[in-house]
């Protein structure tokens, strides 16, 4: 009972961070989620439950910002991502959470770093299919095992200055995708086992309040503040992966 009262305690959060991170903040706060949820079950445990959780806040998150996105951006980076989905399903059994955590939380330091000094200062960029492809397919990759294909996604997205709605929307539909991509290879891996996808359904209803609350937020920041919050939340969240990847070296 106290064990099972404890990975609601983390898993109630992780959820509506997740929905909160999908509804108005690109998806990157929710990167937070699975490290949370594994204070209580394993990482690889953690990111089965959330899956199909996540399934439904795209569908869901698609909807909210259905139109609004970068269709050349897409073009470039949905391949890509799906690549590294693949990778990531292949290497899952050789490349432990602790090395990707590593990854990513250099990522998206050095990513938020540049941002403050200077990234922000420049001409927006414009969509590269070189970078996309770099980009994207790390966040395919990243995406597989944690959850975290948002700190690449956005290190392509975000020094395009898009508007917050057009990347919003940009973001809800490459990761739609990646995440019904996981599907079949976390079927096939067996993490998608009966007592993770009831674990699931007991959280699912949290699904449209994180969602709801995430895009009342989002309708409600401005443009330069919205970029401000999303680098403070990938520094904390770079911090929060380099800390868990060497602790679980």
């Amino acid at each position: 009972m106290i064990n099972e009262l404890f990975f609601f305690l983390c898993a109630i959060p992780a959820v509506l961070i997740f929905g909160v991170a999908k509804g108005g903040f690109g998806g990157i706060i929710g990167i937070v989620s699975v490290p949370l949820m594994a204070l209580a079950v394993s990482p690889a445990k953690a990111a089965a439950i959330l899956l199909p959780i996540l399934c439904v806040m795209d569908v869901l998150a698609v909807y909210k910002f259905r139109g609004q996105w970068h269709r050349e951006n897409l073009r470039i980076m949905l391949p890509a991502a799906l690549v590294g989905v693949v990778l990531g399903a292949l290497t899952f059994k050789y490349i432990s959470e602790a090395h990707v955590r590593l990854l990513i939380g250099v990522l998206a330091l050095i990513f938020a770093l540049n941002y403050w000094l200077g990234t922000s200062k420049r001409a927006a960029a414009a969509p590269c299919r070189l970078k996309g492809w770099f980009w994207s397919l790390l966040a395919g990759f990243t995406s597989f095992g944690i959850h975290a294909g948002g700190p690449p996604a956005s290190a392509y997205l975000v020094p395009q200055r898009l508007p917050p709605t057009l990347f919003l929307g940009t973001s809800a539909l490459l990761f739609a995708v990646i995440n019904y991509a996981k599907l079949i290879p976390y079927f096939w891996l067996g993490q998608l086992n009966m007592d993770n996808l009831m674990t699931s359904l007991i959280l699912l209803p949290l699904a449209p309040i994180g969602i709801g609350i995430g895009y009342y937020l989002h309708k409600r920041i401005s443009v330069s503040l919205f970029y401000g919050v999303f680098n403070v939340f990938l520094v904390l969240t770079g911090l929060k992966l380099l800390y868990d990847g060497f602790v679980t070296l």
